[in-house]
């Protein structure tokens, strides 16, 4: 149960990582007078490409962080066999780790593929979870 709670916190750590990322480029385009505090609309690009890769990178981290805190959360609970949970729920992270470290290099063909490898093993690395928890249920 504790590996796989490490494995959350990393992936929320390396999200709220992201996420500075993000507030910081913001904040330096403020104080710098290059773009007033209401000239970061959602969902259209704004400022460098890799500026924009980091944005989508961390919304990408916070739109799976709360299916991988219900399993884990979850196997705290009902307790799956915890050695394979356990190395899924760091597989997850690894892979999450790789699709950013692919999203943020640039858009090519290779980083493409590589960025969806790491968000293919996250969500087979779920599905598996979810079938031992499923296993698991009284």
């Amino acid at each position: 149960m504790y590996d796989s709670l490490h494995a959350l916190l990393s992936f929320t750590g390396w999200t709220l990582l992201l996420g500075l990322g993000v507030i910081l480029f913001r904040v330096s385009q403020v104080l710098a007078g290059k773009k007033k505090s209401n000239e970061f609309p959602a969902w259209i690009q704004h400022g460098s490409d890799f500026y924009w890769r980091l944005n989508r990178a961390h919304l990408n981290c916070l739109e799976n962080l709360p299916v991988f805190a219900v399993l884990v959360f979850a196997g705290a609970i009902l307790d799956p066999d915890q050695a394979i949970f356990d190395l899924l729920a760091w597989i997850v992270f690894a892979a999450r780790i790789l699709q950013t470290c692919a999203h943020l290099s640039g858009g090519g063909v290779w980083p493409v593929n590589v960025r969806f490898t790491g968000f293919f093993l996250q969500y087979v690395s779920f599905g598996s979870m979810l079938l031992l928890l499923l296993k698991s249920l009284p």
